[in-house]
Formats: C-alpha cells, sequence, structure tokens
C-alpha cells in the first residue's frame, strides 16, 4: 500500500485530495491546524499540526512516499497583503519541508502551484507550461519561488517533485467568506440578495474547472512515472465573468444586479491555460460543464 501525506489537508484542495487517495487505496495521513473538525473516512489518519512546526511536519512525514504540498497561508484576493508574509509562511517553511523530505527519503513532494497568477497576462489564448512566467503579486512570486526550490532540491539532492499550475478550481467546500474564488462569492451574494461585486467591466476571462476534476487530474500523475515536472491543470475552457454572470442568473433563476469595482492593481485580465501537455501524457478527461458545477454548488449555498 502506498503511503501519503497531506499538507493542508483540511482545506478546499487538501480535503479533496485526501478523499480521492484514500478512495484509490493509499494510506493517506492528513496534516493540518484544523481549525474545523476533520470529515475525512475513517481509515484516514489525521494529525494536528502546522507548516511552520518544522519538528512536528518533518515527524510526521516520516515513512511516506509521496507528500502533497497543498497548504498556502494566502491566497490571489491577498495579492496587496504584506509581500513579506509569503517568505515568512509560506517559502521558508517550503524549504524546511523539502530539506525534511530528504532527510525522510520520500520518494515524490507534489505541489500546488498557480497556473493563472504565475504566467500573468501573456496577450495569448493559452497559456502553456512553456509560456514565460510573468508574476506580478507576492502570492504568484512566492509559488514561483516554490517551484524554483524544487528544482533545486531535485538537482541537489534527487528530489523527485511535480507541481501543478491549477488554473481556477471551483468546487462546494470553497469558502466564499474567506474569498475562496468569485463563483461562490457571486452565489452566496446572490442567495443573500446583495449586488454581485464585479471587478472592471466584466470582460476579465478565467479558466474554471471543477475541483474533483483537478484533482483526478492530479492524481492521474502519482501512480506511473511522468514525463514532466510542471504541469497546467485546467478546463482550457475560456468564460468571462459576463458569462459566468449569465450562467449564475440560470441556475438560480434571478437576475443578479451587478455592482463594478476597480481593478486591484495586480489583477490578471487573461488567464486560459493550455493543458495539451497533460492531455498528451495521461488522455483527456471527462470535466463536467461549468453550468453543471455551478448548479451543484447552489444547492450548497448558505
Amino acid at each position: 500500500m502506498v503511503d501519503s501525506i497531506v499538507i493542508g489537508a483540511n482545506g478546499f484542495l487538501g480535503s479533496s485530495v485526501v478523499d480521492e487517495l484514500a478512495a484509490r487505496g493509499h494510506n493517506v495521513t492528513a496534516f493540518d491546524r484544523f481549525s474545523r473538525p476533520p470529515t475525512f473516512s475513517a481509515d484516514v489518519r489525521s494529525i494536528t499540526g502546522d507548516l511552520l512546526d518544522i519538528s512536528a511536519l518533518a515527524a510526521a512525514i516520516r515513512g511516506h512516499d509521496h507528500v502533497f504540498h497543498f497548504q498556502s497561508t494566502t491566497t490571489p484576493a491577498s495579492a496587496d497583503d504584506d509581500p513579506v508574509r509569503d517568505v515568512r509562511e509560506n517559502i521558508l517553511p517550503t524549504i524546511h519541508l523539502l530539506d525534511a523530505c530528504v532527510q525522510a527519503g520520500v520518494g515524490t513532494v507534489h505541489f500546488a502551484s498557480t497556473g493563472g497568477a504565475i504566467y500573468g497576462d501573456q496577450g495569448v489564448e493559452l497559456t502553456s507550461e512553456h509560456s514565460r512566467t510573468r508574476p506580478v503579486s507576492p502570492y504568484a512570486i512566492g509559488k514561483l519561488a516554490i517551484e524554483g526550490y524544487l528544482a533545486y532540491f531535485s538537482r541537489r539532492h534527487g528530489l523527485n517533485s511535480i507541481a501543478y499550475r491549477l488554473s481556477n478550481p471551483y468546487g462546494p467546500r470553497q469558502l466564499a467568506n474567506r474569498g475562496q474564488g468569485v463563483i461562490p462569492t457571486f452565489l452566496r451574494q446572490v442567495r443573500r440578495g446583495e449586488p454581485v461585486h464585479v471587478f472592471g467591466d466584466g470582460t476579465s476571462v478565467r479558466d474554471y474547472v471543477h475541483v474533483d476534476d483537478a484533482v483526478r487530474m492530479i492524481l492521474a500523475t502519482v501512480d506511473r512515472p511522468t514525463e514532466h515536472t510542471i504541469y497546467n491543470i485546467g478546463s482550457g475552457e475560456t468564460t468571462s465573468l459576463f458569462q459566468l454572470l449569465d450562467i449564475v442568473a440560470r441556475v438560480t433563476k434571478t437576475r443578479p444586479v451587478v455592482e463594478h469595482l476597480p481593478e486591484p492593481s495586480t489583477f490578471v485580465h487573461r488567464s486560459v491555460l493550455d493543458t495539451s501537455r497533460f492531455v498528451g501524457e495521461f488522455g483527456t478527461q471527462h470535466l463536467r460543464t461549468l453550468e453543471e458545477g455551478v448548479s451543484e454548488m447552489w444547492e450548497h449555498i448558505a
């Protein structure tokens, strides 16, 4: 049986990774601060700990073949916060984590990077892994820095790693009150009868992928050799904010009142990922439509 540990296991992405690993028969350990009670199956071992606690983290990862680093204390929504925070709370702890993985003989580190923010505005239809990275926010700069350290630890110590440049994952476990994604935020505003807040003129474009589909894509790289160390994970579908609002209107059977807000200084206007590298290696995935995913989320929005 394969031993895997998920760091950030109580988060939106991490919790879905835990569930899918367990369903695939992995021996799973969930590591997080667990500010809310974990809801994993009985076969999952939960350890309460913090990424900043190096000794606890080093003890937790021992004996694991795969380490999934899916914890971040910042989000794209906190892009204009103190940039030192990303260095202190994400980059430095990750370096310590990678060193601990070398000492523990971990097989592979799997890192949740970012697709949209790390590429910035490219002026092209799709951005591939070959596109030049142009991060403009501390969040994205931090993700790119960690990718650089993954490459260093591979070259210096032979530590295998894969970075997943995720587009805009969404799903029922996102927390709208913490700025986790525009889709739950829109739906929550509609549910409460509030105006929907749109940055800019509504023409900005994103690539939305349901979290279950994203996790299936990620785990396709786990049980077989991979040709690359970086993969774009997304739908490859283009959706503007206006198109998303149309979907929200159809699903909720309302016509939301829109309030336009200024775009933040670190706002990326267009971000749609080219997933041909992943598809060429792992095959075409069946992805649910955005309207199907939004409909599912609407049933759970409070």
